[in-house]
């Protein structure tokens, strides 16, 4: 390609608007355009970008023997209603009328779709069975962000593991881990796999690949000894052992009118945090729950989810408050409260005595509580935030918690979506089995993004050989020079047929655009041709990450190039 055939709308300035890297020189580089909020525009670099992560991904994909289809991006409502989650999607779903009036919806994801097409699977033979496809996905995004890493209408690589038994399934998932550990190994991705809460997707396990970058909206805790790694929503640590004392026979009531705070009941009263009891009032599924934290501690809401199953939590009105408990938040505890209020406790409180808490009196508190005397609690659960320092679940070693980009996500999905509409095969021993899922994903132009936020200088973007929009450029100094021209046609076509990748710089330019924009769009290695170097029968190659430049005859550059492709590949 001949940049002077390129479209690539390079911009000297940043975007004002852009509050990422990866947005802020995609858009400078001339990759992508805003269309409206979410939703981008990819020019013909981020296509060639894209395309070279698609062929990775598929070749993995096909390695572990997975079939590639092509689903319909638009779904009837009554196959998502049939498996619950037309309600549970909630606001994120784009929903739609034909004219018909039949109710539609964007895809956002494809379990259903896909396991409404397994319904043709007939028998156990016809199992285990991988089956993906690339397709656009769509999001309705409160505030989307961040250019192309949180978007309302993106690409996903999405597949869908169909197995007799558990087993199988077991298999399915390692399967898929090692191929996605390759493919963000190929296209230059630090990713971490960690521990995952699976969300509305359900099932048994799930594991997120995690890029670190301070662009990130996850937060990762993790061991930097046992290498022990989770998501917040699903992490744990090993608090040490707190020991109280046995406190009065019963609560004692004590007067806080200016205390609604956990800080301000610790400044005022001298109680401090870690010996509160923070309760918090939650409406589950409909039904008003109360959960109790220690007062240092914040809750993980989709912990909360996991741990009950629920569909819908919201934190309850300060209305729904009083009319349950009398008091108004600042105020409230579990201590005494009618029989049929669930009350759900985190872990860190059992056992706990000499502890204190609201009464359910305004500007009231109760001290000396003994969390088993005197609060009935029907379920125990790990409901807590972990935060840097505490203890290694697994070693004791203290946890760091990194700011993360999430890449892709694989899960174990059950028996979930198969059982709900209704997919069963025949059996080994002649009955009806129904098969066992899981999903795996991965988001294309997230991927793409992600590898920008952690490859780049200040001069712009440090493509990875295998993912760059072209591996070489080779740039053309001095304008009307015949022999720099001819020189510089030949070295293109050379590499042209090496099969590298290249791109031949040919416009009317001074040598500092051109050599700016090969640096802004990241291209790994640029061949710069001029009448100097060609008086000594040279040209130099200069490496993009690192900056290094060598001087090499102009009969031996294709074949550096080739060479130097070749072991960055």
């Amino acid at each position: 390609m001949r940049w002077s055939q390129l479209y690539v709308p390079t911009l000297r300035e940043d975007p004002a608007d852009a509050d990422a890297v990866s947005h802020r020189l995609l858009v400078r580089g001339g990759f992508v355009r805003q269309l409206m909020a979410g939703h981008y525009s990819l020019l013909p670099l981020a296509v060639r970008v894209r395309s070279k992560i698609v062929d990775i991904i598929r070749e993995e994909m096909t390695r572990i023997g997975a079939q590639e289809f092509m689903l319909p991006a638009l779904h009837p409502a009554e196959i998502w209603q049939r498996s619950g989650r037309w309600e549970v999607m909630g606001e994120e779903m784009f929903r739609l009328r034909d004219r018909k009036g039949a109710d539609l919806a964007l895809g956002m994801t494809h379990e259903e779709i896909f396991t409404v097409l397994s319904q043709e699977l007939r028998s156990y033979r016809d199992l285990p069975q991988i089956w993906y496809q690339f397709q656009t996905k769509f999001r309705d995004e409160a505030r989307p962000k961040s250019g192309l890493l949180r978007v309302r209408e993106f690409t996903m690589k999405d597949a869908y593991s169909f197995d007799v038994e558990a087993t199988g399934l077991d298999r399915a998932f390692d399967l898929h881990r090692g191929a996605y550990e390759r493919i963000f190994a190929r296209i230059g991705l630090p990713a971490v796999a960690v521990q995952a809460s699976s969300g509305s997707m359900g099932g048994s396990a799930s594991v997120e690949f995690m890029c670190p970058s301070e662009a990130g909206e996850d937060l990762v805790v993790r061991c930097p000894e046992c290498g022990y790694a989770a998501n917040t929503e699903k992490a744990t640590s090993a608090l040490p052992e707190v020991a109280d004392g046995p406190g009065p026979d019963a609560p004692e009531r004590f007067d806080t009118p200016d205390a609604r705070t956990i800080d301000e009941l610790a400044r005022q009263h001298g109680v401090v945090a870690e010996r509160q009891i923070k309760t918090l009032v939650h409406v589950v599924d409909g039904r008003l729950t109360l959960v109790l934290m220690r007062g240092d501690h914040t809750l993980v809401e989709q912990k909360l989810v996991d741990t009950l199953g629920a569909t819908a939590v919201r934190p309850a009105t300060p209305e729904e408050i009083q009319a349950a408990l009398g008091a108004s938040p600042g105020s409230l505890g579990a201590v005494g409260v009618p029989a049929g209020l669930p009350v759900i406790a985190d872990e860190a409180l059992r056992g706990r005595t000499d502890m204190t808490t609201g009464a359910n009196t305004d500007g009231v508190h109760l001290r000396g509580v003994d969390i088993e005397r005197d609060i009935a609690v029907q379920r125990w659960a790990d409901l807590r935030e972990v935060t840097a320092g505490e203890p290694c679940p697994d070693c004791g070693a203290g946890l760091e918690v990194v700011r993360t980009i999430e890449v892709g996500h694989i899960f174990k999905l059950g028996r979930k979506y198969t059982e709900t509409l209704g997919v069963s095969v025949l059996g080994p021993e002649g009955d009806r089995v129904v098969p066992i899922m899981g999903s795996y994903g991965i988001g294309v132009e997230r991927a793409l993004a992600a590898v920008v936020e952690t490859h780049h200088d200040e001069q712009g973007m440090v493509w990875p050989v295998a993912i760059a929009p072209f591996e070489v450029a080779v740039v053309v100094l001095g304008k009307g020079d015949v022999q720099v021209a001819e020189a510089a046609e030949t070295l293109y076509t050379e590499l042209q047929r090496e099969r590298v990748d290249v791109l031949l710089d040919d416009r009317d330019e001074r040598p500092g655009v051109k050599f700016r924009d090969v640096e802004l769009v990241g291209i790994p290695f640029r061949i710069t041709v001029g009448a100097r170097g060609l008086a000594n029968g040279t040209v130099e190659i200069t490496t993009r990450a690192g900056g290094e430049t060598r001087t090499v005859p102009v009969s031996e550059a294709a074949e550096h190039i080739r060479k130097l492709v070749t072991a960055a590949g």
